[in-house]
């Protein structure tokens, strides 16, 4: 793997975002000697987000881009972001542009020691609603309890990995799950993880998708992630 940094954007129905969130990166990476390649993953937009995306990568060297024909999920466009990169360090933020990219200035550096094999962003002062937050907290605490995991903000769209850590954790979940599962795992594998606050804007356009209704899909998915790890467990266990 070369040295640099792939970083990864998941889009779906994002016009009103996705060229403002490139060129937000490539600004950052202007002054900085760093490889970098941006990866837009198109997860079935029915919007222009596929015709700004490809129109972005024949502007852009730096830039290329995955279409999913439908939407295949979240997790779905992460794992084929991953496994698409190029380089070392992996990357992910949404287009929304509620993260600042500099936040970069702390997270790269820290990784490129070789301490940590991935950090995770939590949200200082979130910016959305009171719903949200409180389905945020909730589930955070659901899942620290059910898998002993002491994260503040699992959700948080601001993470960097050594893409290392991908050949051994498989991820198998389609939707907003995946954070949870890349967590749970590499909390498994003890994989060294630490924690950095970074800023939190409100959403410059488009809208949210969580709502409510989600409810029911979350305790299903947290059950199969349960049963996963099981199996994982069990299966160390026998090779001991």
């Amino acid at each position: 793997m070369e040295k640099g940094i792939s970083i990864i954007l998941p889009a779906l129905n994002e016009e009103e975002n996705i060229g403002h969130a490139v060129h937000d990166i490539i600004e950052y990476f202007k002054e900085k000697k760093e490889l970098y390649e941006i990866l837009i993953v198109n997860d079935g937009s029915d919007d222009m987000t596929p015709a700004l995306a490809d129109r972005l990568s024949q502007k852009y060297k730096q830039v290329r881009v995955l279409h999913h024909k439908a939407n295949e999920g979240y997790g779905k466009s992460l794992r084929d972001g991953f496994h698409a990169a190029s380089y070392e360090y992996l990357f992910f933020t949404d287009c929304d542009r509620q993260f600042d990219i500099s936040g970069l200035d702390i997270m790269f550096p820290l990784i490129k020691t070789g301490v940590v094999d991935l950090i995770i962003g939590y949200r200082l002062k979130r910016k959305d609603s009171f719903v949200r937050k409180f389905l945020s907290w909730g589930y955070n605490t659901l899942v620290g309890f059910i898998f002993d995991l002491n994260v503040k903000d699992i959700d948080c769209a601001f993470k960097i990995f050594d893409k290392r850590i991908f050949e051994k954790i498989e991820i198998t979940s389609k939707k907003f799950f995946v954070n949870t599962e890349i967590l749970c795992k590499a909390h498994y594998y003890g994989y060294n993880m630490i924690e950095v606050g970074v800023p939190h804007f409100p959403r410059f356009a488009g809208k949210s998708t969580v709502s409510l209704k989600y409810i029911p899909l979350t305790v299903k998915e947290l059950f199969r992630i349960w049963f996963d790890m099981k199996k994982l467990r069990k299966s160390k266990k026998h090779a001991i």
